[in-house]
Parts: C-alpha cells; structure tokens; sequence
C-alpha cells in the first residue's frame, strides 16, 4: 500500500483499480441472446393469444355466421344468448352443478390422501401418489374410454353420476398435487406442538393444518373446477341424452350450424376466467402452487 506524506506525516493511499473497459464482444452476444429469445417469446405469446382475440372479435360480429374479419360489430349475439338460446343456458346450469360437485368430492378425496402420503418416503407411499396422480399424464380420450368400457362392465349405465365420477377422476389429482406442495412446505412441528398440548387429531387439522394448506386447497380447487366445466373428451364417453354439458352443446351447434351464439358464449367465459383467476391470484395465490 503506498503512502502519502500530508504535513510530514504519512497517510496510507488505496490505489484505484484500473477502469474495466466495455467488451463489445460481450456486449453485442448479450444483445444477441435477449433480441433472440425475445422474438421466440413474442411468437409464442402471439400463438397463444390470437386464437383468443379472433374468438373475441368474432363473437362481436353483425353477420349470421362464423366469420373473420366480421362485416359489422354488434352485441346481438350476447342479446341472444339471454333471450333466445335456452337450451345454452340449461347447458351452462349443468356444467356448473356437474363442476361443483365434482370439485367437491375431490376436495374430501384428496386432502384426505394427501394427509396419508404427504410426509412419507415408503415406496408404497410413492407408488400411491404417482396412482392417484396418473390422469394427468393420460390422454383425456383414454380416461374416458377407460371409464366407459368400466361402466359398461359394472352394468350401471351412463346418468349424471357416472359423468360426476368421471369429473372427479380427473380433478382430484390437481386438488391432490397442490395441496400436497402446501403440505411439504409447512412445519411439521407445528402438529407436533398441538398434540403434545392435548389437540386432538381432527381438532389439530382443523386449528393447524386445515388454515395452513388452505390456499393450496383452494388453488387446487379453482384449476380441478375450469378443467371439469371445459372437458370435452371424458364428458363425450359419459354423458346421456339428459346430461348434455355446455362444451359438448357447444361443439354440436359449431359442428351442425356455425351458430355465432357459440362464439358469444366463448367471449363471456373468456371473461369469467380472467376475473375468477384474479380473484384466486389475490386470494389463494395460484401462481406460488402452480410452480
């Protein structure tokens, strides 16, 4: 370290390191890499979204069909799902009853099952999570062929309850991962503290772990509910003449008629999920389960 003498008396000087210059090399591969990857998350966004805006647009069409660009712009479609389109509306009350209920016995089956394997490390106990949580890596057509040929062997036919245990197949493994995230994510000691002061077991869950996972439940439970109102695939094996859901309606009336009212009813979920996904943001926080 040098030193400087100020009025005979030596003051140690830090010598300054050299100024590092700028790498242009570095800088035009930075330059690069996020001008690259920008444009391919742009392309990706776009593919994502344009089948969303043009649905949108088009549901906001003057014409008597499917049409894009549409000639003119009016609300007479939304008009005519609420004055003119019964059946639709029928269609929307039956896939919220089948969603809820659906939703709701998935919430009993797979909190329970994730309380059992949770915190387990037994092979059996994984072997178990990865059962309960197979429908996920399925093919939808496969669940509900699956089911089909089931019920067809079981000799119970096809009627509301069979498309309900269908729906809960196929919900409760979502339910069933988040809350489990939640589950590993909380202190153990937490359970251990409420017993040791006298808790009982169902007492415990419901003061301790029951306002702990609740978030994860609850996200679980929004994303086991939007997939079960817009399935198309377990829905067509398991549904009967008298339990026609909305999507299936939907697809019928696109198939036979190119009816701009299917277009209408897709704008007005458009719009439900984004609010209810804002909502279960600010409440529930998806995003942090979803990870």
């Amino acid at each position: 370290m040098a030193e400087a003498f100020v009025s005979g008396t030596p003051v140690p000087v830090t010598p300054t390191a050299p100024t590092a210059k700028a790498d242009p090399r570095g800088r035009a591969e930075r330059l690069s890499f996020t001008l690259v990857f920008g444009l391919l998350g742009l392309m990706a966004a776009v593919l994502l979204l344009a089948p969303t805006v043009i649905v949108v647009i088009t549901s906001f069409t003057s014409g008597y069909s499917l049409k894009f660009p549409p000639p003119g712009y009016s609300t007479r479609w939304y008009e005519a799902l609420w004055d003119q389109s019964p059946e639709l509306i029928e269609a929307f009350v039956l896939s919220l009853e089948l969603a809820a209920t659906a939703t709701a016995i998935s919430i009993v089956l797979a909190v329970a099952a994730a309380l059992a394997l949770a915190r387990r490390r037994e092979a059996w106990a994984r072997a178990a999570e990865a059962l309960f949580l197979s429908p996920l890596m399925l093919p939808a057509l496969a669940i509900g062929l699956s089911l089909l040929m089931l019920f067809n062997l079981a000799g119970t036919g096809l009627s509301f309850t069979t498309l309900v245990l269908g729906h809960v197949a196929i919900t409760a493994p979502y339910i069933l991962r988040t809350t489990t995230a939640s589950l590993a994510q909380m202190d153990g000691a937490l359970m251990e503290s409420a017993h040791s002061l006298g808790a009982s077991g169902v007492f415990a869950f419901r003061t301790v772990t029951l306002p702990l996972i609740a978030p994860g439940v609850a996200a679980g439970a929004f994303i086991g509910f939007m997939y079960s109102f817009d399935n198309v695939a377990v829905s067509l094996f398991l549904s009967d003449a008298r339990s026609e859901v909305l999507p299936i309606r939907m697809w019928h009336i696109i198939e036979s008629s190119l009816d701009v009212r299917a277009a209408a009813v897709s704008g007005v979920l458009i719009a439900a999920t984004i609010v209810l996904m804002v909502v279960m943001e600010r409440v529930a926080g998806i995003s942090r389960h979803m990870r």
